[in-house]
């Protein structure tokens, strides 16, 4: 027989394990005598709504997701009220929201490693020139490092409340992120372990979001919710900032095309933007559907800036010097919600968040043809790619902040048959 409830005893480890998450609003859950534990617990990292609005898992699988967010094998009998809990009031509902997956002639592998710290909710690994993987876990304040040859890892602590949206590598390869919960940019020294933090001169520039650099060190970045975008010289702090001529636009991805332009994704309106990087003058791109809104973008090796449209379901791409723009509806249909993207090797690669499984799609850039596979993890956790990066040898990164997993995808051609 399960013993008493000890709300206070977990509530506090939950902090002790995420002291710097923010305060969740608590509602939805169904009302049971196990509710005031799963709450308690729940509500110290995130908002009852990722319980509420996901797509419900098995017994087995709620118990593997709530292992990685936080240890409870020391008080088992809460361990297991919680997950009976979660199992029988959100059990697989995974034909709520179907993926359409589709096959092909490719194949790919996948391989994963999961990151040290429970519930840091791991994100936007980036190689660096040494073959090293660095990464972020948002809700732990982390800034982590992986050797992927031998799955050593090593994680810092960042400045308080940072809250990191991304990590970005300079021309040097030091690493980077942005805080987006403290107005802040800053870069750790890896031999020193001390960080170096860079305020916004605004305080209405709240939320750094995506982090890049150009071939000068220069940095630029987007702060989605306080419509701006910024640009930061590491060599003397100046930070510069301009708003968004389009109101609520929320920049958000944001790329250094060949010629040495900016150009930004607009997740809360139908454009993208042209910066010119001394000037930062803009130059607005408008997309032709009502409803479309971009979470990323990415630019080929022929200058066309490929992009997803996440609100409409579809990919498209734009010729910066027409301004002609094409889309192609994503396999899973308007609701599927494409997130990531990455430009590569003829093709373009993206995800789509809103279904399940969460589908990997390529769509081949000359046949104008869609193949897909269900991401190992997403497939069951909804862990959700958002920043798409590739490493030099022509593989993708991946992550699942659900499950703290960092994935690599190796593509390879599928022999022709004889």
């Amino acid at each position: 027989m399960p013993g008493p409830f000890n709300l206070s005893a977990m509530t506090a480890a939950a902090c002790l394990l995420f002291p710097l998450a923010a305060q969740a609003q608590v509602g939805g859950l169904p009302d049971t005598a196990a509710k005031l534990l799963v709450e308690g617990v729940c509500t110290g990292c995130h908002q009852t709504n990722m319980i509420t609005q996901s797509s419900g898992y098995t017994r087995e699988h709620w118990h593997e997701l709530i292992g990685t967010m936080i240890d409870l094998r020391g008080v088992p009998d809460q361990e297991a009220i919680i997950t009976d809990y979660l199992a029988e009031n959100f059990p697989p509902q995974y034909n709520r929201r179907p993926a359409k997956l589709v096959s092909g002639p490719h194949e790919v592998s996948f391989n994963e490693w999961v990151t040290p710290t429970l519930g840091q909710r791991t994100r936007d690994p980036i190689q660096a020139e040494d073959g090293s993987i660095w990464w972020v876990g948002q809700f732990g304040n982390i800034i982590g490092r992986l050797d992927p040859g031998t799955g050593e890892m090593k994680e810092w602590q960042l400045p308080a409340g940072a809250m990191p949206n991304t990590v970005e590598l300079d021309p040097k390869g030091n690493p980077w992120y942005t805080g987006n919960k403290n107005g802040t940019v800053g870069r750790l020294d890896v031999a020193t372990g001390k960080f170096t933090v860079y305020k916004m001169p605004d305080p209405a520039a709240k939320d750094p979001h995506t982090l890049i650099f150009n071939k000068q060190g220069i940095a630029y970045f987007s702060l989605q919710n306080s419509n701006m975008v910024g640009r930061l010289n590491p060599e003397t702090g100046e930070i510069k900032l301009v708003t968004s001529p389009v109101p609520n636009s929320k920049p958000y991805g944001i790329k250094v095309a060949a010629d040495g332009a900016i150009w930004w994704a607009c997740n809360g309106a139908p454009c993208l933007f042209r910066m010119e990087p001394q000037t930062m003058e803009l130059k607005e791109y408008k997309l032709p559907l009502t409803g479309t809104t971009v979470r990323r973008l990415d630019i080929a090796e022929d200058g066309m800036v490929w992009y997803v449209n996440s609100g409409k379901g579809r990919i498209g791409r734009v010729d910066p010097n027409t301004g002609q723009v094409k889309e192609w509806d994503s396999p899973s249909g308007p609701r599927s919600h494409p997130y990531a993207i990455v430009v590569m090797n003829g093709a373009v690669w993206y995800n789509e968040s809103g279904v399940r499984p969460d589908p990997l799609v390529r769509f081949d850039i000359a046949t104008e043809t869609f193949q897909s596979w269900a991401i190992p993890s997403g497939g069951i956790y909804a862990g959700i790619w958002r920043h798409g990066r590739a490493t030099k040898e022509g593989n993708l990164l991946l992550h699942q902040s659900s499950t703290n997993r960092i994935i690599q995808v190796t593509p390879k051609q599928r022999a022709a048959s004889r």
